[in-house]
């Protein structure tokens, strides 16, 4: 066992709570939480929240007592630490995550607030209608479903970005006053020869709901294979194995649980 836990003194929600992590593997670390029955929403990213209540069961259930500093350092060593902001929330790390143009870490954070726009790369929009169905587009080159997104041009913004890619794949125009953060996603390339540049590694994601029922869509630019509106059921069944479905799950707390990533996952640029 490779899991370590700090005292619990970290103040939230009128008690104080302490923090599991593991520094071998999120497999371990889940697979503990489970055991020991901390609720899956207690899992932030890198680390469980253990509440002081259940403190004691953690420690002889088996994780190992150590100092913040301590923890932080494993963690780091590691490579399993996910960085964010205060408010933000973790929702999972990926480490060396295959891609088109090349391997990469990736972090999912779901947040209300945008990620520094210097630093944006590129943009993603979950498209729901009035009916509750979702826009899923075929991309060519990654050949997988998913919500419509690709690379920022110079000169636009972020939203403007998931605007156009939004209108270039499925043809809808969307109000960007009808458009939500939900969170971003970090890329760490692992490749020297990686697309991604370190300087500019987010892709923010939005959505957005219509007040339409399936309006229509268009076949898509010439990067889209097919378009089409699907179920909640069906947008599961086509994209919950890929590695950005918990953010979609957070813009949508209705649509099922993740499946375990592909392993071949492709970013969502075009």
């Amino acid at each position: 066992m490779t899991l370590w836990i700090d005292e619990p003194i970290w103040p939230a929600h009128g008690r104080h709570f302490a923090h599991l992590v593991s520094d071998a593997s999120y497999a371990e670390l889940h697979e503990f939480a489970r055991a020991v029955g901390l609720h899956p929403r207690s899992f932030d990213g890198d680390h469980y929240d253990v509440p002081d209540v259940r403190w004691a069961d953690v420690v002889t259930a088996g994780a190992t007592l150590t100092t913040g500093v301590e923890l932080i350092r494993r963690l780091n060593a590691s490579g399993l630490r996910l960085r964010k902001r205060k408010g933000d929330r973790g929702l999972v790390r990926y480490l060396n995550l295959p891609f088109p143009n090349g391997a990469s870490d990736v972090d999912l954070i779901a947040s209300p607030n945008p990620a520094p726009e210097h630093q944006v790369t590129a943009a993603m929009l979950f498209v729901r209608d009035a009916g509750g169905d979702f826009a899923v587009v075929h991309s060519i080159r990654r050949d997988q479903w998913g919500s419509p997104g690709g690379w920022r041009e110079p000169g636009e913004t972020p939203l403007e970005n998931a605007l156009r890619e939004a209108h270039e794949e499925t043809g809808l125009r969307v109000d960007p006053s009808k458009v939500e953060i939900v969170g971003y996603e970090r890329f760490t390339p692992r490749t020297k020869d990686n697309v991604i540049d370190p300087k500019r590694p987010y892709l923010q994601v939005y959505r957005t709901a219509l007040q339409a029922v399936r309006p229509p869509l268009t076949d898509g630019d010439d990067g889209i294979h097919e378009t089409r509106w699907v179920t909640p059921a069906q947008y599961a069944e086509l994209c919950s194995d890929l590695f950005w479905w918990p953010l979609a799950r957070v813009a949508f707390p209705d649509l099922p649980p993740e499946s375990p990533p592909r392993r071949e996952a492709t970013d969502h640029a075009e």
